[in-house]
C-alpha cells in the first residue's frame, strides 16, 4: 500500500495563462495540488474560478505555462487522451441523462469502458447510493427525484471507482458550485458529502464556492482568485483572521476595496 504522502503533487500549474483573445482569464497562476488535500477558491464573478476547474478536467487547454496531473504534462484535451487521469467533475446542475435509470446514470463510465461483469456495476453502484443515503433508488429516473436527491446521485457517480486506474493515482474531484442555490439544511448535508466524498475516494478536491458556510466546512486550504491571480491563500482560520485587504472584502461584502465589480 503506497502512502499518500509518498505520491507525487495530484496536480501542478506552473506560470498557467488562459487568455480569450487578448484579455487573460488566468494570468500565469501557480498551483500546487497535494494527494488527499480539500482546497476552495473563492472569488468574485468573473475572477476566472471556473477557468481553473475546466482546466484541471482537460475540457480547455492553457494557452502558455504548464499543467501536470500526477507529474504527466498535460497537452491534450481530456476526449483525445487514450488514458486520461482520474478527475471527476461534479456540475453545479447534477447534469442527469434523464432516460437512464439512477443505476445507469452513477455506473455510466462502468458500463461504457469497463469490462466489469453486471452483477459487480450493480454492487459498486449500490454502495455508492448508500454512501450518499440514497439506498433503494437504483432503478427510479431523475425525474422521480427531488432536486436534492438528484445532486446526491451525481456525488454517488463521483464515487464510482475505476478498478483498472493505475495505484499512484489518486482521484482528483472538481466541484463547481454545489450548494449554489440550497437552503441552508440542504447546504449541510452537500458539505457533508463533498468531505465524505472526498475521503472516501481517497482523493483530492478543489471546490468552487460562493456560499460562505461550503467555504469553511469544505476546504481546508483557501485560495483567493481576482482577475486571473491568486491574491492570498492560506487556513480556514487564517482567513478568518487575515487584513489582506482581498480577503477583508470578500468576508465582509464590502463595497470598498481592491475588487471592483466588471463594467456591464
Amino acid at each position: 500500500m503506497i502512502r499518500q504522502a509518498d505520491l507525487p503533487p495530484v496536480a501542478e500549474m506552473v506560470d498557467l495563462t488562459m487568455r480569450w483573445g487578448s484579455k487573460p482569464v488566468l494570468d500565469q497562476v501557480n498551483l500546487t495540488i497535494q494527494p488527499g488535500e480539500r482546497i476552495v477558491v473563492v472569488g468574485p464573478s468573473g475572477a476566472g474560478k471556473s477557468t481553473i476547474l475546466r482546466v484541471l478536467a482537460g475540457l480547455q487547454l492553457p494557452t502558455g505555462g504548464s499543467l501536470r496531473l500526477h507529474g504527466v504534462p498535460q497537452t491534450y484535451l481530456r476526449l483525445d487522451q487514450r488514458h486520461p487521469p482520474d478527475v471527476r467533475l461534479v456540475f453545479q446542475n447534477p447534469a442527469l441523462l434523464g432516460s437512464l435509470t439512477v443505476r445507469e446514470n452513477v455506473g455510466f463510465l462502468l458500463y461504457r469502458h469497463s469490462r466489469l461483469p453486471e452483477g459487480e456495476i450493480r454492487q459498486r453502484v449500490s454502495q455508492a447510493l448508500e454512501a450518499v443515503g440514497l439506498a433503494g433508488t437504483d432503478e427510479l429516473f431523475p425525474g422521480q427525484l427531488s432536486g436534492g436527491m438528484q445532486k446526491r446521485v451525481s456525488f454517488a457517480r463521483a464515487l464510482i471507482d475505476d478498478p483498472a486506474k493505475q495505484d499512484h493515482e489518486v482521484p482528483l474531484l472538481l466541484f463547481d458550485e454545489p450548494t449554489a442555490g440550497l437552503d441552508p439544511v440542504a447546504c449541510t448535508r452537500i458539505e457533508d458529502l463533498i468531505v465524505r466524498t472526498t475521503e472516501m475516494a481517497q482523493g483530492s478536491s478543489v471546490v468552487v464556492s460562493h456560499v460562505m458556510s461550503t467555504i469553511e466546512r469544505s476546504g481546508e486550504r483557501l485560495l483567493l482568485l481576482y482577475e486571473g491571480k491568486f491574491r492570498w491563500g492560506g487556513t480556514v482560520d487564517a482567513f478568518h483572521s487575515s487584513d489582506n485587504p482581498y480577503v477583508v472584502q470578500f468576508r465582509t461584502g464590502s463595497l470598498r476595496g481592491p475588487m471592483q465589480p466588471a463594467e456591464l
